[in-house]
């Protein structure tokens, strides 16, 4: 099966907030980008909200007909959240509240206990789970013991590698991804994902269900449209 496209729309509620009001809307945007093609949105609200509202994530609930996917550190108030609203996936990442976007994934090694305890609460509510890991293989094999239901691979350092040596760039993540198709583990992947290095990583990396992309979509849109870029994107993978 092709992999699915789920559009992160940060960046249009980072537009709104720069002036304040409604305007772009986020929830107008989320409909438009599943008319469009996206078959997902993917939000990631941050505790000082400075893009992703609460009440955003709340609000979009009702308007999202594909696949919903909520990012964020599992901290209390998170995971409340999350189980309030009722997502189709929640995705872990290992952010600090000032982080400004995702730079390293899980130590799954260390942090087990935890995310085995916080994956359980989604798991007994029907909420499928992913963990944000770096392409290394004691990762991967340590996301299976928190019984998550797929990993998203961090795909910085390929984005920052591809121009240079696309083969060896991808390299780590085909091992990675090949890792975690023989732990039964589903394959999401992001971060720095565009229009020049999508189609090669798709191809490339079996199994692969999900690619999650919002600053490259958002910041394409400007000079393509949305829906053209969407389609560009979707055409990609």
């Amino acid at each position: 099966m092709k992999p699915k496209l789920s559009v992160n729309i940060n960046k249009i509620a980072t537009i709104r907030n720069a002036r304040g009001g409604n305007h772009p809307n986020v929830l107008e945007a989320a409909i438009k980008c599943q008319q469009f093609g996206a078959d997902g949105i993917t939000v990631h609200p941050r505790p000082d909200e400075r893009h992703i509202t609460k009440k955003d994530a709340f609000d979009l609930k009702s308007v999202i007909k594909t696949e919903y996917n909520i990012e964020g550190y599992p901290s209390r108030d998170f995971i409340n959240m999350v189980l309030e609203i009722q997502p189709d996936q929640v995705t872990l990442v290992p952010d600090g509240p000032n982080v400004i976007t995702s730079c390293a994934g899980w130590d799954t090694i260390k942090n087990t206990s935890f995310l085995k305890e916080v994956i359980q609460q989604f798991k007994e509510n029907n909420i499928r789970t992913s963990i944000f890991v770096d392409p290394e293989i004691k990762m991967i094999e340590g996301a299976q013991l928190c019984s998550t239901d797929r990993i998203e691979l961090y795909t910085e350092n390929y984005a920052l590698g591809y121009n240079k040596n696309k083969k060896n760039a991808i390299e780590p993540y085909y091992k990675a991804a090949a890792k975690a198709c023989e732990l039964n583990l589903g394959i999401n992947a992001g971060h720095d994902l565009n229009l020049s290095n999508l189609g090669f990583f798709s191809k490339e990396i079996k199994g692969l269900a999900e690619v999650s992309i919002g600053h490259a979509i958002i910041s394409d849109a400007i000079y393509f449209g949305l829906e053209n870029t969407i389609q560009m994107y979707k055409r990609l993978i």
